[in-house]
Parts: structure tokens; C-alpha cells; sequence
């Protein structure tokens, strides 16, 4: 029975039967291995296989049956160490499996990090764990990450310089590595600060595998022993494997925390989306309600208390020389006070509120360039978006309020003044469009007008707008506030004359008469904007030349002027200049032209004149006293005879060509 017994445990386990140990009686040798059985079975120490060998040598069990026996006792450990390897194995999966399932839960980067970690250590049984990840300045350094298992705080925003370190190993070679000793290893390039610090935690043995997200390599995963040892196979491959789901869920973790920010950022923009939308409803609704009292024909008094109403805020009303019209809170009696500084602003057709004084803003009133007053809001240092707008519009409001209270048609101004605007933008309008609107004003764009600017200095830029629109409208022309010049289109083909009127209706101004420019004429709506750079051109010039505080048009300036405009009309300059000498020449057959050539040739002697004229002295004389008469007495100042000049040369060489062109034509025909 117990032959059989062992012949059925031999068969299940794949030995060979010894002839003498089937054959043979010894009782001993056959319970050895019952009991080598019996413990591989119960899976029993491997010191109790051993101790089952001594005693049947005890027994008196020798030659080939104790051979046999220590044969099983062999293949019984060899059985016993498959078996808790696969144990290992199992536990090691089933470990991976919940490590994957934690991870498969949505976490932060930091959270994953620590998660991969941890796992880490416990799984292969380590004494601490890292993960190593490009620094966020990306100079090619690493940075250690969510340490698990350390006891000492060396590791505090550890960073590990470029190329060095298992970590910059493993990033080379993509490729796990890893050491038995690392303090003595010199197979790789070492880091004075990551060596201080494995010297502290006492780290010997290390291992690093390569941390991926996707096709793009993250950074690596690093566990390491307390002791000198070498990582088996098994260890190396179950790293790989946590390297490979850590990596999956560390590119989740990075996606959700860049969903997660951009979610941040759009609930931001939808916020300041619904308060700006919650202020535009409300601004909306203030302007209903304000312009509602004014179509009702309400007084200053109920429109400032409104506003009030409205801007939360002390409100004050005044007049062009801070004459208290309507107050609402406790600003009452001091318009005199801010008026110093309402001056000071200007009077823009959109102006910004402007801060006066302490918490107390200013706005003017403005009415078709006719400054009303302003209006004064105690809304405390800064304004918002919502109140400034709101602020604009209430002294729009009580503009409209005061011109209808006046008789004024401040629309009719404002769009005068929008037109004129628009004619000078260099982006180009539909000219038929320009036309129409300016036909509706009473105004024909395609009859000739010039071009007028004028630059006041000092602070009367109110007092002037005001009398350049009265101008303006009383010679029927356009008027606006341009790059702060007044820019005027008048009627009329004199720029000079042009000039002079818009200067003399700004003489009298306090900080004393502007400087006035004017060029054209211009007889279609695209020809404006190339007028007002003439005059432009025309103003700086005069500024520079130290004629501020006059008038004059390019016409006026001489050969200067025929610099600065876009067209050159030499023949208009030479007939402005010669003109009278040359159609005096023509009727009366004389040689007043040539005269004067002679003259300039020869310096200015009217004696070398003669000589050069083949004349007596006192005919060049006589020429000389003609010439004055029809040109003016200064012709020998040095300005006008340089323009003289000019002009004599021009002619020439317009005469000099046109004889070669007609003897071209000769010889052609």
C-alpha cells in the first residue's frame, strides 16, 4: 500500500522510480519521502526539507536511496520556489490591477505623482521612491517630484542639472537602469546636489525606468533600497509595467488639469461677460429713463436728481462760468470752484471725464461745438466703465436739455460736424454718399471751397470753437475739431482771403490770435483730405518760420508754398510772381523780361546791365522804375527777388522746351 503510494506521488510529480527503492524494503527511506511530499504539499521552510534529509541519513539510509531522496528533496524546493514566485506574480498583478483602478479615478497631477509613487514602494518592496520630471523653465534640468519613504528634507526643490544623474541615463537611452551601489558607481555622470542627498537618506541600490506619456517621454520613475542588492528580472519588468500605466494616467492628469484651468478661465470671462452685460442693461435703462425726462420737457433740477438717482453719486449742473444751474447732494455753491479746472480740459466733442479734485469728476456740456457748461459727478477716486459711459451720456443729455431750453439746434451742428470729420479720414467714403448728406446741409461739395486751419495756443480753445462754428455757419461751411486744430471748409476759391477772415474772427481771443493756414480750392469730397495736409503743411511751416499768430495760404508763401502743395502750379506761381512784366512784354513788344534777366545776371548793376543789353544805362533805369510799378516797389528785397528769380528761371526753361518741342514737330512733319 505504501509502495503504491509512493510509486503514485513519483508519477505526479515526474521522477523516476530507483529500481531498489521499489524493489528494495526499506521502510526509511520510502517515509523520507512521504515526508518530503508532505511538506512540499503543506509548503513547508526550506530548513524542514533539509532537517526530513538528516534524519533519514539517521535512520541508517545510505547509497542510492539517500541519493534519491536528496534528488527529491531538490526538485521539492525548486517545486516550492516556482510556486511562491507565482504567487509573487499574482500578488504583484493584482496589485498593478487596483493601482490601475485608482489611477482610472480623476486626479491632479500632484495626486498621480504621489499615487505612482507609493504604489511603487510598496509593490517591490523598496525603501523609497521619486519620480524625476523635465523643470518647468525647460533648460533640459530635471526636478524631483512626490518622494514616498524619505526622512530627510534635503530633497526640497531638488534639481538635477542637465545630464546628469540615472534620470538623464534613462532619458538617453529610453530604457530602464540601475544600480547596485550608487555612491560607487561611476558608469554614469553624478550630481554634487542629488549625491548629497542620497547620501543622507543612506541610498544604495537604484533603480530607474522611463515614465511616458504617449510618444513623448515625461520623465522617469526611480525606487531605491537602503542596501547593497541587485534587481532581478521581475522586479525590472514590474517597474516598466507601474512606469507604463503611470504614464497613461499622468497625460490624463496633465489634460484634466488644462481642462480644469481653461474651465477656470471661461467662468472667469463668463463672469466679467454677465457683469458687463448687467452693466450695459443698466446703463441702457439710465439712458431711457434720462432722455424720457427731457422728451417730457422736465427741468435741470428733476434731470440732475435723476442722475443722481443713477450715478449714486452728488451731482452738480453749471454754466459756462460755473453759474450753479441744478445741484442734487452736497455740491451746492461750488462751481466757481471747479471751473478753473473744467476750463483746463478743453472742449472735445467726446471728452473723457476728466478728475478735478479729490473724488470729483468733470464732463463739459457740449452742444454742436458750443460749450453749455459742465457737468460734475463726487464718484469717488476712480471710475468704472459703466459709470464713465453713463457720466458721457447724462452730459450729452442735458446738453440736448439746455439747447432745446435756448432755442439751439445742436443736432444740426453736430452733423455738420460729423461730416466735415468724416471728409477728412483717409479711410475713402462713397463720394455720392458725401454728397447727398452735405445737399441735406444746404452745401454743394462739388463747387470750389478751401481748406482752413487754425491753431490757438494756450487755454481759449472753447472761446475759439465756439466763434469758428459761428464763422463757420455764417458763411455756410463745415467746421470741426481735428488732432486738436479747428479745421473749416468754406466756400469760396480764395484761400488767402479765407485765411484771413477765420483770423480775424479769432483775433480777440484772451490768450491772443491763433495761427491761421489755408490752401485750395477743392471742388469734389476726396479732395478735402489732401487740402487739409496742404494747410497743415502750409501751419507747420509758418510755425517754424516764427509767423505764428498770422494768416497766409500756400499761394502766399512764395516758392515755400510751392513746395508744400501736393500739386505744383508752376505757371500759377510764375503769372503771381512775373506776370504783369510778362503780359506787358507781350502787348507792347518791350524787353522788360529779358531787362531783368540782364539785371540778376549781372548782381544787381544796372550798368553791367546795359552792357550785356548792348543799351544806355538810362534805358535799363527806365525798364527798372516800369517794372516796379507793375510788380510793386519791394521787387528788390531780397525775398521777393529771390521769388523773382525763381520765377524768370522757370519761365526760361518753359520757354526753352517749348521751342524744342515745336522744332521737333517741324523736323517730325
Amino acid at each position: 500500500m505504501r509502495l503504491a503510494l509512493v510509486h503514485r506521488h513519483c508519477q505526479c510529480w515526474g521522477i523516476e522510480t530507483p529500481e531498489d527503492l521499489v524493489s528494495g524494503t526499506k521502510d526509511e527511506a520510502v517515509a523520507a519521502v512521504l515526508a518530503l511530499l508532505d511538506l512540499l504539499a503543506g509548503e513547508g521552510s526550506a530548513n524542514r526539507f533539509e532537517a526530513v534529509v538528516e534524519e533519514a541519513r539517521r535512520q541508517g539510509v545510505t547509497g542510492a536511496d539517500l541519493r534519491t531522496v536528496e534528488r527529491i528533496k531538490r526538485l521539492a524546493l525548486s517545486i516550492q520556489a516556482r510556486l511562491e514566485r507565482r504567487q509573487q506574480r499574482s500578488a504583484a498583478l493584482a496589485t498593478l490591477v487596483d493601482t490601475a483602478s485608482d489611477l482610472a479615478s480623476p486626479h491632479t497631477v500632484e495626486d498621480t505623482l504621489k499615487i505612482i509613487t507609493r504604489r511603487a514602494r510598496l509593490l517591490l518592496g523598496v525603501d523609497v521612491s521619486w519620480v524625476t520630471l523635465p523643470a518647468a523653465d525647460d533648460d533640459g534640468a530635471l526636478r524631483l517630484h512626490a518622494l514616498d519613504g524619505h526622512v530627510t528634507m534635503l530633497n526640497t526643490q531638488l534639481r538635477l542639472p542637465e545630464g546628469a544623474g540615472l534620470a538623464a541615463a534613462v532619458l538617453a537611452h529610453r530604457a530602464p537602469l540601475w544600480t547596485s551601489d550608487y555612491p560607487t558607481d561611476d558608469s554614469f555622470r553624478h550630481a554634487a546636489e542629488l549625491d548629497q542627498w542620497i547620501d543622507a537618506e543612506g541610498l544604495h541600490a537604484v533603480l530607474a525606468v522611463p515614465l511616458s506619456r504617449g510618444t513623448a517621454f515625461a520623465g522617469s520613475l526611480h525606487v531605491a533600497d537602503r542596501s547593497v542588492r541587485h534587481f532581478s528580472a521581475d522586479e525590472i519588468a514590474l517597474a516598466n509595467m507601474l512606469a507604463e500605466i503611470g504614464g497613461v494616467a499622468l497625460s490624463r492628469a496633465v489634460y484634466l488639469d488644462e481642462t480644469l484651468a481653461e474651465m477656470s478661465a471661461l467662468r472667469d470671462r463668463l463672469s466679467r461677460a454677465e457683469a458687463d452685460l448687467a452693466d450695459a442693461r443698466g446703463l441702457t435703462e439710465a439712458q431711457g429713463a434720462l432722455l424720457a425726462l427731457v422728451l417730457d420737457g422736465c427741468a435741470p433740477q428733476l434731470l440732475v436728481e435723476e442722475c443722481h438717482v443713477r450715478l449714486r453719486a452728488p451731482v452738480l449742473l453749471c454754466g459756462p462760468h460755473g453759474t450753479t444751474i441744478a445741484v442734487s447732494g452736497d455740491l451746492s455753491g461750488r462751481g466757481e470752484e471747479f471751473t478753473p479746472a473744467e476750463k483746463a480740459t478743453g472742449v472735445l466733442l467726446d471728452p473723457a471725464p476728466v478728475l478735478v479734485q479729490d473724488g470729483i469728476w468733470s464732463v463739459p456740456v457740449l452742444a454742436g461745438g458750443h460749450h453749455l457748461g459742465a457737468l460734475y459727478v463726487q464718484a469717488g477716486p476712480a471710475l468704472t466703465a459703466g459709470t464713465a459711459a453713463l457720466l458721457r451720456y447724462a452730459a450729452r443729455v442735458v446738453a440736448v436739455l439746455l439747447s432745446l431750453q435756448e432755442g439751439r439746434p445742436p443736432v444740426d451742428g453736430r452733423v455738420r460736424d460729423e461730416l466735415l470729420e468724416d471728409l477728412l479720414l483717409s479711410v475713402s467714403r462713397p463720394q455720392d454718399l458725401l454728397e447727398r448728406r452735405a445737399r441735406r446741409l444746404g452745401i454743394g461739395l462739388d463747387q470750389p471751397h478751401v481748406v482752413v486751419i487754425a491753431r490757438v495756443e494756450g487755454g481759449a480753445q472753447a472761446h475759439a470753437v465756439s466763434r469758428a462754428s459761428a464763422c463757420a455757419r455764417r458763411l455756410n461751411g463745415l467746421q470741426t475739431t481735428h488732432e486738436s486744430d479747428i479745421v473749416l471748409l468754406l466756400p469760396g476759391t480764395d484761400p488767402g482771403e479765407a485765411a484771413r477772415t477765420v483770423h480775424d474772427a479769432l483775433s480777440s481771443l484772451p490768450d491772443g490770435p491763433p495761427t491761421v493756414s489755408a490752401s485750395g480750392p477743392v471742388s469734389h469730397p476726396g479732395a478735402v483730405l489732401q487740402g487739409y495736409r496742404e494747410a497743415l503743411r502750409c501751419l507747420d511751416a509758418m510755425t517754424a518760420l516764427g509767423a505764428a499768430g498770422t494768416s497766409a495760404s500756400t499761394h502766399q508763401l512764395g516758392f515755400l508754398g510751392l513746395l508744400l502743395s501736393d500739386h505744383v502750379d508752376a505757371d500759377r506761381f510764375i503769372r503771381s510772381t512775373i506776370g504783369a512784366v510778362l503780359d506787358y512784354d507781350e502787348q507792347r513788344l518791350t524787353e522788360l523780361i529779358r531787362t531783368l534777366d540782364a539785371y540778376f545776371d549781372t548782381g544787381g548793376s544796372p550798368t553791367y546791365a546795359a552792357e550785356q543789353l548792348h543799351v544806355h544805362p538810362n534805358t535799363v533805369a527806365r525798364r527798372l522804375e516800369r517794372i516796379g510799378e507793375l510788380i510793386g516797389p519791394d521787387w528788390q528785397k531780397p525775398e521777393r527777388a529771390l521769388e523773382i528769380q525763381l520765377a524768370l528761371r522757370m519761365s526760361r526753361i518753359r520757354r526753352v522746351l517749348r521751342e524744342r518741342d515745336e522744332s521737333a514737330g517741324d523736323q517730325d512733319a
